[in-house]
């Protein structure tokens, strides 16, 4: 049977996404064999490219792994995914998936503590944030550590792409003051448990194709925040900085492989 071109288009796409996925597993070290893989699944394109991808990969013979996909529901936030969806899809690539609720202090909840500031007592310590999203990230990222514990992960795979580590070293240069950005590969510091990103080397563009492509559902997301953040202000940096020079993702992640100490200012 002949393939329709729209076929041919999306294997010739899948080749290279996957390529390119198996390249950062094995530059960064991402996947050891009798690893158990926990996949955060929010339900947007990049956590569901993430399962697929994994939960093929799991399917190869060597190295041996499991994977799990959990999707973390926050009360305080009006996200809406198709639970039934989210199952179906991972059990087309035969990735088990759970459910977990989790719950943002009560005092953070609102958007007028976006505007007027607020402290959490994170591990003994006072943090001050003017955002809200701290907070929201803050809890999903507890939930997922408590799943990894309770199920038996050494590591919790997220889906984060290419722009994603791009756009944080950025944020990190103009608001932090520091060179630095989410790496693929991330060891807790009080815990045996690693975080890994295999789409890093996969830029958002290339995925959201991949998703129209693939026929992935869209999930309603309905943040208060979603569009006002420094990261879509980023974003739109980016996009400038590539009208300068078309490749300058390319260049920016070369860069952060590439850091030449001792051309740094430094104390004496």
């Amino acid at each position: 049977m002949n393939k329709t071109p729209e076929e041919i288009a999306l294997e010739k796409l899948r080749a290279r996404l996957t390529k390119k996925f198996h390249k950062a597993c094995a530059d960064y070290g991402l996947i050891a064999d009798g690893d158990h893989i926990l996949i955060g699944l929010s339900g947007g394109k990049d956590s569901l490219a993430l399962v697929e991808f994994l939960g093929k990969r799991a399917q190869v013979y060597v190295p041996r792994f499991q994977v799990t996909a959990v999707h973390i529901r926050v009360k305080e936030r009006d996200y809406h995914s198709d639970l039934s969806y989210l199952e179906d899809f991972c059990a087309r690539v035969r990735v088990p998936f759970v459910v977990r609720d989790t719950e943002i202090a009560r005092r953070a909840s609102s958007l007028e503590d976006a505007a007027s500031g607020y402290s959490l007592e994170v591990k003994g310590k006072e943090t001050k944030e003017k955002h809200p999203c701290f907070l929201c990230s803050w809890y999903r990222r507890k939930a997922l550590l408590d799943v990894a514990k309770e199920l038996g992960c050494n590591k919790i795979a997220l889906g984060h792409h290419k722009d994603d580590l791009i756009e944080t070293l950025l944020m990190n240069l103009i608001f932090q003051g520091s060179v630095s950005t989410i790496p693929p590969l991330l060891q807790m510091e009080k815990m045996p448990l690693q975080m890994i990103r295999p789409l890093c080397l996969i830029e958002e563009k290339d995925i959201a194709t991949y998703a129209e492509m693939s026929r992935y559902e869209k999930q309603l997301k309905l943040c208060p925040l979603e569009k006002v953040s420094s990261r879509v202000q980023v974003k739109g940096l980016l996009s400038q900085l590539e009208e300068l020079n078309p490749n300058v993702r390319d260049s920016i992640w070369g860069a952060m492989e590439n850091i030449k100490v001792d051309y740094l200012p430094k104390k004496v």
